[in-house]
């Protein structure tokens, strides 16, 4: 292992010998405080430790330390450990700042510390509210800080069956009509979510604005945002498209019973008719 060694470090004294004529990097070793005439690994690499050791200060500890916390939010695949990661990186960025008498950059990740807590806060919101509506609750009041509103009058059409679908609605005041099937939808319903997993993500139905009101909308794109930030948000909306897709399933069946029972009564007015005409 010694004799690897001596050959590595033979090996790096040559190349320093070789870089040492040219001008450039015998201007960054005079820099440095080395000899260019009696140039060598060792003394390089014990330069630069004292180097090291000369300026290390609470203040470079701190940015050395935000340095790497900022670097570990590059290697974060979801966003509540990168958003913990960040406050921290920001936090000891802050006391660089005050340690060092950097204004502008204690200022900097000041600003950036309250944008990660609520964003942190948001997300954790979320992934709570994912975790209830997997048990059961499918409340949408989470997901409002992510939507739009937009207003529609009385006889506007949201979608028509057919159509693409890219965005999911959710009704604040007014009533809407699905009218194919005749349904109205009062305020607090959702609208257009089947149309985020049917095939080339077409619309199934036809909606209609029967009396103006308001709805929040959030775009197919920013649904998949959530989803990969947060994978829990894959529970939520698994459990409301199967929960819709009961409710079609329990509406069909009433309508399938329905006419069942209408047709002894129409088969036997058929009958009195022919016993009539016979």
């Amino acid at each position: 292992m010694k004799s690897i060694y001596l050959d590595l470090t033979s090996i790096l004294n040559h190349a320093l010998e070789r870089a040492s004529e040219n001008l450039s990097f015998n201007k960054l070793l005079v820099q440095i405080g080395v000899d260019p005439s009696n140039i060598t690994f060792d003394a390089v690499v014990q330069r630069l430790a004292d180097i090291i050791v000369a300026n290390i200060n609470v203040a470079s500890m701190c940015a050395l330390v935000g340095a790497g916390f900022y670097a570990a939010t590059m290697l974060m695949r979801t966003m509540v450990p990168l958003r913990v990661f960040g406050i921290i990186s920001a936090l000891f960025f802050m006391a660089y700042g005050a340690f060092a008498g950097a204004i502008s950059t204690f200022l900097m990740y000041l600003l950036l510390l309250p944008i990660n807590s609520w964003r942190l806060y948001q997300m954790r919101n979320l992934v709570k509210r994912a975790r209830i509506a997997a048990q059961g609750d499918l409340s949408m009041d989470w997901l409002k800080p992510f939507m739009n509103q937009r207003a529609y009058r009385r006889g506007d059409v949201l979608f028509r069956k057919g159509q693409p679908a890219n965005e999911m609605y959710l009704t604040v005041t007014g009533k809407f009509l699905v009218t194919e099937i005749g349904v109205e939808l009062p305020p607090g319903r959702l609208m257009g979510e089947l149309g985020f997993i049917t095939p080339n993500n077409k619309r199934t139905q036809t909606v209609e604005c029967i009396e103006s009101g308001e709805v929040l909308t959030v775009t197919y794109d920013r649904l998949l945002e959530i989803y990969f930030e947060n994978p829990e948000f894959g529970y939520y909306f698994l459990r409301l498209a199967s929960d819709r897709l009961i409710q079609n399933i329990a509406r069909l069946e009433g309508i399938i019973e329905q006419n069942k029972a209408k047709l002894p009564a129409a088969s036997q007015e058929t009958a009195r008719e022919i016993e009539s005409e016979v």
